[in-house]
């Protein structure tokens, strides 16, 4: 089975969480392109991220980033800021530009997870797709 959402969608969601909307675009079958604006000496920068989903297994999705090193440090910031936020507690840095994001740890999708086997998760030009099947079925 597939959940389809756009990107739209997905940017709505995380305006709605954290206050600021982040485009995302399709960057390849397991990545996607985020953007960040920053403002650096009175201009505003857009700083551009590629996240790809490396793999799944259980409930632990593992992803990587590439960017550059300004990029490592932003992100790294922006999970430390994250860990005093409800749900901070999935995120956990791992070495080499790679996220570790623990589904299992929050009570909604670890109820979530107790009846689907997350399969994939990929994307194309107008979606995300999140791939998964039911268990016990």
């Amino acid at each position: 089975m597939e959940l389809r959402l756009t990107y739209q969608e997905i940017s709505e969601m995380i305006e709605k969480r954290a206050g600021r909307a982040l485009p995302i675009i399709y960057g390849g079958p397991h990545t996607v392109r985020i953007s960040y604006d920053v403002n650096v000496l009175f201009k505003t920068a857009s700083v551009g991220l590629d996240l790809t989903v490396e793999r799944i297994n259980g409930s632990d999705i593992f992803l990587s980033y590439d960017g550059g090193a300004s990029i490592d440090f932003m992100v790294r910031q922006a999970i430390s800021m994250a860990k005093n936020r409800p749900g901070g507690d999935m995120i956990e840095p791992l070495d080499g530009n790679r996220i570790l994001l623990s589904l299992g740890k929050t009570q909604q999708a670890g109820s979530l997870l107790d009846h689907i086997t997350l399969k994939d998760i990929r994307f194309d030009e107008h979606y995300a797709i999140v791939e998964f099947t039911p268990k016990g079925v």
